[in-house]
């Protein structure tokens, strides 16, 4: 590992750095560039959010830091440091280990993270019994306790029922139940609340933040949506067509954006006041097979100018916790 970045790491108490990230996937048509030169960093206790429309290459960050990337993909350049390990370097069996124990998963749908024919607490204890050696009458009084910690109603009695049996919200707490188990020091949340219904959503949100409480947890916390990162976040990263194109605490994201699709992104969130019509966003996100030549905003960016479609924009330092391109 790289010396400087494991003395940044210790004096900044960081707990995961990306540096320089760059990801492929193979098709047929060609190399589509997810993800491309991507970096930041994660601190002990703090909300990373990162923000973007689908296709941006957030998720494709996410699980790139969790090791399960498609057969497809290639690492074509870059680091994710965790403690001592290069995450890009990692074998399985490193994986392993760290999956769970150390970083946990939470997805966008529930039912792709439940086996639908097995009882939820046979789910929640099987990694107890496996990673950490407990009996089988230890785990089911701990993945009862954790079912309480996530709200379950009468987990004694939703121990045995099967996901089907269980709603939108319920089945997203017994995946946290489940990410939690293994006491990791990482959660990376994937739209955990896209499927989910308004009400549910600030529910599950605040269950996040009471669980970050209450347990020190560092989080990712992946969305397309600003509006639901607004009481999350302590630092945003905003993405767009595989870059982060603005970097900064959530103070300055909101109230000082500086990038022309922050500003969109802003200007498309509905607020209680609105009059009007609601704006969107122009256009489509460019095609990644063949990544525009300049900024790849600059064709939907209303203040583009000529020099934004031959070169890309340098990063900006507007303050020293506030970058933008």
């Amino acid at each position: 590992m790289n010396e400087a970045i494991m003395n940044q790491m210790k004096n900044d108490d960081l707990v995961l750095k990306v540096d320089n990230l760059t990801v492929s996937f193979k098709t047929p048509s060609g190399l589509v560039r997810a993800v491309r030169g991507v970096s930041f960093d994660l601190k002990r206790n703090e909300t990373l959010c990162i923000v973007g429309e689908s296709g941006s290459g957030k998720s494709v960050t996410g699980r790139t830091i969790m090791g399960i990337l498609a057969g497809n993909a290639i690492i074509d350049d870059g680091h994710v440091y965790y403690k001592d390990l290069d995450l890009c370097q990692a074998k399985e069996e490193d994986f392993y280990k760290l999956r769970g124990s150390k970083i946990g998963m939470i997805f966008q749908d529930p039912l792709s993270s439940l086996n639908p024919i097995m009882k939820v607490g046979k789910q929640l204890t099987e990694a107890l019994i496996l990673k950490n050696k407990m009996t089988k009458a230890e785990a089911k009084e701990r993945a009862i306790e954790l079912m309480k910690e996530v709200g379950i109603p009468e987990p004694e009695k939703r121990y045995n029922q099967y996901p089907f049996q269980f709603s939108g919200g319920m089945r997203q707490r017994i995946v946290i139940a489940i990410a939690l188990s293994m006491e990791p020091e990482i959660l990376i949340c994937d739209e955990p609340t896209t499927a989910l219904d308004v009400t549910i959503q600030a529910q599950i949100l605040e269950l996040i933040n009471k669980l970050k409480r209450e347990k020190n947890l560092s989080i990712i916390f992946i969305t397309h949506d600003l509006g639901v990162v607004a009481n999350m976040a302590d630092r945003i990263a905003v993405m767009y067509a595989g870059k982060i194109v603005e970097y900064g605490n959530s103070e300055e994201v909101f109230y000082d954006p500086r990038h022309p699709y922050t500003w969109a992104l802003m200007e498309s969130m509905p607020a209680m006041n609105q009059k009007g019509k609601l704006n969107a966003i122009p256009g489509t996100p460019p095609n990644m097979l063949m990544p525009p030549k300049g900024d790849a905003f600059a064709a939907r960016n209303k203040y583009a100018m000529k020099i934004d479609f031959e070169k890309e924009p340098p990063f900006f330092k507007v303050t020293d916790t506030h970058y933008a391109a």
